[in-house]
């Protein structure tokens, strides 16, 4: 009777590894969060590897000491999880982890930080400001339109989109079932495309134009199907692609982020103008994700793009 196989002569790559998956967390993005952690545990099973899927919650640290992973895959999305807080769990229990670490994933989840860093770097960035939520509700801080949008969210949680002519801001705000900080971003609407560029590792993969079924690139449009079309390469003139890529690398840079992010853009063609609006630490890894996508476009296949991701993992980061 033939033996079975050793991790040593197991072809599949993964073999031997034992790798845990954070997903869940305690963020709004939780649902997010619990797709892009199956996927990454499906993936990480047909690479061989022996998966121990957990549900971030309080007793992360614990959890994670008894599980005794040789690295951890952070599928979680949103505040706590991609905000510098997990990461400096990790770093104290010396876990090698996937990418960015505590500075980087703190300033990038902070968009009034970022913006100042970015902004430092050289990139054009969106004005406007951090803003009192009460204070927003009562009134205009700025003339219409413009955007309203937690400080320290991801995934259009929380967004609003103010319309020219509207009379009044978004009453939401001022109501304690707001639970998204006291302190609103408030930014002019720029009108036009938008653009996301994933980069791995330190380069730009592609420039995909998103055309949203309702109008607005909202969490429906992100995560529901049907929710918007994906273009890529964006059809756009080959001089702002090439401006947009090089912005993204440009900021994870900044930033000091590691393995893949996703810059967001708005590219208005009538000003000719690009914009950068955010970086993503921790891009999804859901049907509709746009990181995984582009891999794909570029010819990296999903199983690879997640061993790519496990072998780029350590620790400090």
């Amino acid at each position: 009777m033939t033996a079975a196989p050793s991790a040593k002569t197991d072809p599949r790559p993964l073999a031997g590894r034992r790798v845990a998956v954070l997903k869940g967390g305690l963020s709004p993005e939780r649902p997010v969060s619990l797709v892009s952690g199956k996927a990454y545990a499906d993936a990480l099973r047909r690479l061989g590897a022996e998966v121990v899927e957990i549900d971030a919650g309080r007793d992360l640290a614990q959890v994670l000491v008894a599980a005794r992973p040789d690295v951890v895959v952070n599928a979680l999305h949103g505040a706590w999880g991609e905000d510098g807080c997990v990461q400096g769990v990790l770093e104290t229990l010396n876990l090698p982890y996937t990418h960015s670490g505590v500075l980087a994933s703190a300033l990038a989840m902070d968009k009034a930080k970022a913006k100042a860093v970015l902004a430092a770097a050289g990139l054009r960035v969106p004005g406007g400001g951090l803003f009192d939520r009460h204070l927003a509700a009562r009134d205009h801080v700025m003339p219409p339109p413009y955007v309203v949008k937690p400080n320290a969210q991801g995934s259009s949680v929380g967004v609003f989109l103010v319309f020219e002519g509207a009379n009044r801001p978004p009453q939401e705000l001022a109501t304690d079932s707001w639970t998204f900080g006291e302190e609103v971003m408030i930014e002019p609407y720029i009108a036009g495309k938008e653009l996301s560029v994933a980069v791995m590792g330190d380069r730009a993969l592609a420039v995909t134009d998103i055309l949203p079924s309702t109008g607005f690139y909202d969490f429906a449009a992100k995560y529901g199907e049907g929710g918007s079309n994906h273009v890529i390469p964006a059809d756009i003139p080959e001089r702002v692609s090439t401006a947009a890529m090089r912005m993204a690398e440009a900021a994870h840079a900044a930033l000091g982020c590691r393995g893949l992010t996703r810059s967001d853009f708005r590219y208005d063609p009538v000003k000719d103008d690009l914009v950068l609006l955010e970086v993503n630490t921790q891009p999804g890894f859901t049907p509709t994700s746009l990181a995984p996508e582009q891999a794909a476009w570029c010819g990296i296949e999903f199983d690879r793009l997640v061993m790519w991701i496990v072998e780029d993992a350590g620790c400090p980061r």
